[in-house]
């Protein structure tokens, strides 16, 4: 007869069912989630230190705010209107707020870029508009315009050296689509691309259409310029009619309008 092996004979682990985890196993688990739980905490710790460092401490804060940049604008002006309080927490500064509170109260800036300065500056880089032309006003002051047309400050005197700006609309189908504004944009984009010793003689830039720009000079010479378009062209053009003529007082008027075929003529 074949016998049959006694249970006593059995393994433990085959009477009790599925054997426990060995003892080596559990005492590694825990030491393992107490660094997890260590970590974390210090990670979270060091977070909220972080915040309260740079929002709630009485470390990095505005201390100063410095302007750089302005020609006449003063800097005490850049940095009312920024409004940028000391004693801010540098952090929570609004750049984008602070530089549109100086551009819509200075219409002076052209545009204006606000950095921190760690650990308790704010600084304030201003780029002034630059006049190219003046407009006149009825009551005997002038408006500064930049090379962009735009009409920006006004002044008791015309700035030395910068052309007179002279709108005198014709009527004419293009009237309502080219503006004042439109033509006053045209006017300071010819003013800008004159070359330097043209733009010293230029008394006046006259403006009747679109098309129909002029330059009133120094000794009662009159160039016709034509409309806004290929500027660098034009003053090229120019710049050789008048070194040609430049011995010939009796030539007074010089036609540029179409750069590839210029005039010049008496007056």
């Amino acid at each position: 007869m074949t016998s049959t092996p006694s249970r006593a004979d059995d393994p433990p682990h085959s009477r009790s069912g599925s054997p426990p985890p060995p003892p080596a196993r559990r005492r590694l688990r825990l030491p393992g989630l107490r660094v997890t739980v260590a970590c974390s905490l210090a990670f979270v710790a060091f977070v909220g230190f972080g915040v309260w460092a740079l929002y709630g401490s009485p470390w990095l804060r505005v201390e100063k705010v410095s302007v750089d940049g302005t020609a006449v604008l003063t800097a005490e002006e850049v940095r009312e209107a920024a409004a940028v309080a000391v004693g801010t927490p540098l952090a929570s500064v609004d750049k984008a707020a602070a530089q549109r509170r100086v551009t819509e109260a200075l219409p002076r800036v052209d545009s204006v870029r606000v950095v921190r300065s760690w650990p308790s500056g704010i600084g304030l880089h201003v780029t002034e508009r630059t006049p190219v032309l003046a407009q006149k006003r009825a009551g005997g002051e002038y408006v500064e315009i930049d090379a962009g047309g735009v009409r920006y400050a006004k002044v008791d005197k015309r700035p030395k050296g910068k052309p007179l700006l002279v709108v005198d609309r014709e009527k004419s189908a293009d009237a309502k689509r080219f503006g004042p504004r439109r033509l006053r944009q045209e006017a300071a984009a010819v003013a800008d691309a004159l070359p330097g010793f043209v733009a010293r003689d230029v008394r006046t830039v006259r403006v009747r259409s679109y098309d129909s720009i002029s330059l009133e000079l120094t000794g009662n010479r009159v160039v016709m310029w034509g409309s806004g378009e290929y500027g660098a062209a034009k003053a090229r053009t120019l710049r050789a009619l008048l070194k040609a003529h430049h011995k010939d007082s009796a030539v007074r008027y010089f036609d540029v309008s179409v750069p590839s075929a210029p005039a010049a003529a008496g007056s």
